[in-house]
């Protein structure tokens, strides 16, 4: 369970940002998305690697 506390003089939409960002990084939400439907381990290993591959690309074309 999330705990956020609202500090004295902060805005509302301030504290649900900050609620909202810590939300996002528990990933029930991305995790919830992946349960909807089943998918293979072998496509989930693929797709992992493509976007390691990608992401390894996209680093070493930031060096030149």
């Amino acid at each position: 369970m999330l705990i956020i506390n609202v500090k004295e003089n902060e805005s509302v939409d301030r504290a649900l940002k900050r609620f909202k960002k810590k939300f996002e990084k528990t990933g029930v939400l991305k995790e919830l998305r992946a349960r909807t439907h089943f998918e293979k381990p072998s496509i989930t290993r693929r797709k992992e690697v493509i976007k390691a591959a990608y992401k390894q690309k996209m680093y070493a074309s930031d060096n030149y």
